[in-house]
This record gives C-alpha cells, structure tokens and sequence, in this order.
C-alpha cells in the first residue's frame, strides 16, 4: 500500500493546519485536538474512503468529519452512551511506565477489553463490514466512524493512557494559556515514513498505547506531584509533544480508514 503521505503538497497542508492553530486555555487533550485529528486524517484520505467517510456523516456535518470527532464525550454520560465512558482511557499500574492488553484493557468492574485500545480494536472491526452492504443492520455504521476518529485522539494523548492512581493525569491540572503554535516537523521527520507500519490493523492500536504510557512516564508525569497545578514553562516544554501526536493520530486515523474503506467498499457507498 502507498504511504498516505503520497505528494509533499499533503505533507505541507497538514502542518499548515497546526501552525494555523491557536490553542485556547483547556484541560487535558480538549477539543482542538480532537478536531485537528480529524481534519489531518480527512485530508489525507484517497478517493474512494473519502466518498465512504462523507456518505457516513449526518448531513448537518456537511461532509465534515471534524464536526463530529468530540461527539464521543459529549455523550458519554447520556444513559444510552454511559457503557462508553471506560473507553476514552487505559489505567496502567503506577510507576510501571508500560502496557500489557490483558493486564491494563478492562473497566473499574474487571470487564475485559473496554479500554481504548479494545474500543479502536471493536470499531474497526465493524467498519470493516461495510462492504457487506446497506443490508447488513448488526452495526451503526456512522457511530463506528465516530467512535473510531474519537478514539485515534485519545490513544494518542499520552494522559489517556496513564497511572491508575490519577485517573490518567485527571488529578493534575493543566493551566495552559493561549497561544500561536509553530509545528517544527523537524522534531521528527526521521520517524515519520514509520507512522503507518501496521501489518495488522486490529493489533496495531497497542502500539500506539505503548507509545503514549512511555510519553506520559518521561514528559507527563516526570516531576509532577498529583494535586500540583502546572503552569506556563510545564505547556512549552509539552507542546512539541502534543503536537506530534495530533498529527501521529491524524496520519494513522486516515491510513485505516483508506485500508477498511478501499475501493471496493467505495463502490458500496455509491450504490
């Protein structure tokens, strides 16, 4: 398969997104992140997905998936929704700075696999019948899509997949302030062509987990008491950081949806 990144034209839009952004005062990923994603991921979907991804949204979102990509947490607590709320996160143990599915994937009651990574696992999986056709009624379709764009965010926020004892950093309060954000891809150009090694789309995303507990261990947690309020030098020393796994979770977000919704699920979405 080609790299989603397939003409340096892509490359440039996609970090002129993020220098374009201001980051407004938030808590935790927020938002903007989500957005941004969304709309890295959108742009660099091929044809066919993109027709797939469009037919998918609401109307109202006007063939927009960043419109929708912080849906997940705004019903989270809605009584239909409320078995969603274990999966925006993982609680690794304290201090172990790693994450093992069967040891980490599961709720507050011990019930497996509702973590983040086990919800990307689950979605993916259902939007990979899509191409069973407009009859095949076992799965929203559109909901998958969401919960899919949502969750690529959260596993890449290294706070998401933090210690057990804060809530995954939620007990640190994060005072950001705003500001006019440059992206320097040069940070990490020497890694970029390896974003979208996956050989397997539904093992992939623990990876991904892996990454975020070993940023959160070094950049997240490394001098920082629970309780402690973090302020201006805590955001500028982070932010690099953050944005590259925006941009990680945009770029990987848009190389499964180009695998599930290849041409020959695109000719389902025209029919």
């Amino acid at each position: 398969m080609a790299s989603v990144f397939r003409s340096p034209t892509k490359l440039i839009l996609v970090f002129g997104v993020l220098v374009l952004c201001s980051v407004s005062p938030v808590q935790s990923w927020s938002k903007e992140g989500h957005v941004l994603t969304c709309r890295i991921a959108q742009k660099l979907l091929e044809a066919g997905p993109a027709h797939v991804v469009e037919n998918l949204l609401p109307d109202y979102a006007k063939g927009d998936l960043s419109a929708l990509c912080v849906w997940p947490d705004q019903i989270r607590h809605w009584y239909k929704y409320r078995w969603t709320s274990p999966l925006h996160f993982i609680d690794t143990p304290d201090q172990a700075c790693s994450y093992e599915y069967s040891r980490d994937c599961h709720d507050q009651h011990g019930l497996k696999d509702m973590c983040v990574d086990g919800a990307i696992q689950n979605f993916t999986s259902q939007l990979q019948h899509y191409g069973e056709g407009t009859s095949d009624r076992r799965y929203n379709m559109t909901e998958a899509l969401l919960f899919l764009s949502h969750f690529m965010g959260d596993i890449h926020q290294p706070m998401h997949v933090g210690f057990t004892s804060d809530e995954g950093g939620n007990t640190i309060d994060l005072r950001w302030y705003r500001h006019k954000s440059n992206l320097h891809h040069g940070l990490w150009h020497d890694d970029l062509a390896s974003w979208t090694e996956c050989n397997d789309l539904i093992a992939c995303p623990h990876k991904y987990a892996s990454e975020s507990i070993q940023l959160a261990c070094k950049y997240g947690y490394g001098d920082v008491k629970s309780g402690e309020t973090l302020a201006e030098d805590y955001f500028d020393t982070r932010m690099p950081i953050v944005m590259k796994r925006i941009v990680q979770g945009g770029v990987r977000l848009a190389m499964i949806l180009n695998r599930v919704f290849s041409d020959t699920h695109a000719d389902v979405a025209a029919t």
